[in-house]
């Protein structure tokens, strides 16, 4: 098995990963968002790729996410770990620092490209369950031990709401995403699901919580950067023991 990582704001560089190869791909649906770094997580061979390209430079909405889950596959992926930051929705979800790992998501972006479908070749695929529980039962595991020596949550279930971006939500944006079943929102875990799904490429997510969600707590660019940063090394240990565990399975 070959997991493709693919993280995002204050992921851009991934120091647990021994890099032996840098991949410039290009695929029918244009370039990923950087080059695939081919190497090892520990002894497991993994694939990362940064979700918004070098220094952060793509919003949410200009990310090609067609191209890169094309590309990790291309690259020889068999599955894929998303870590997403997210604001939390509801307790205890809205404390920074908390891992959750969502079952479920509700997608309100739009005009992103969403399908690999052409004319006359469309694809329709089972979206109920959008994670797939052999990767989400791996996170949680892993995730556990890391979670309770910082004496920090870990919620293993949630939904995931995927909103636009790249501004914040207002306070009466998030009481609806409550009202309708969401516990935590971010912007880019959609389309990037739907199009793993259609690549048969099986994908859980791991969500670190970096702010309380509009109206749930006071909100700060610099906070939510630093809670980022705070959370990088547990986000790298969980997906060390998670990948490990699925390669030894």
């Amino acid at each position: 098995m070959t997991i493709g990582l693919i993280a995002g704001t204050g992921f851009e560089h991934f120091e647990a990963l021994e890099v032996a190869d840098r991949l410039s791909l290009s695929t029918p649906w244009g370039d990923p968002s950087g080059p695939l770094l081919r190497g090892h997580l520990g002894e497991a061979p993994v694939l990362y790729l940064a979700r918004h390209g070098k220094g952060h430079a793509l919003a949410p909405h200009d990310i090609n996410y067609r191209a890169n889950i094309a590309a990790l596959k291309e690259a020889g992926a068999t599955a894929i770990l998303a870590v997403y930051t997210v604001g939390g929705i509801t307790a205890p979800t809205w404390q920074p620092g908390t891992l959750v790992i969502p079952h479920q998501l509700i997608d309100y972006t739009w005009g992103r490209a969403q399908s690999y479908s052409l004319e006359g070749d469309v694809i329709h695929v089972d979206f109920t369950e959008p994670y797939d529980a052999k990767l989400r039962a791996a996170l949680c595991t892993a995730a556990a031990p890391v979670q309770a020596a910082a004496a920090l949550p870990l919620v293993e279930e949630g939904v995931y709401a995927a909103v636009q971006g790249p501004r914040l939500e207002t306070a009466a944006e998030v009481d609806r995403l409550e009202r309708d079943g969401a516990t935590i929102v971010g912007m880019t875990g959609m389309p990037e699901a739907g199009l793993a799904r259609e690549l048969d490429l099986p994908l859980a997510a791991l969500g670190l919580v970096v702010n309380p969600a509009a109206g749930r707590g006071q909100v700060s660019l610099p906070e939510i950067m630093a809670a980022a940063e705070a959370g990088r090394g547990r986000i790298m240990a969980v997906l060390a023991d998670a990948v490990a565990a699925l390669n030894a399975s």
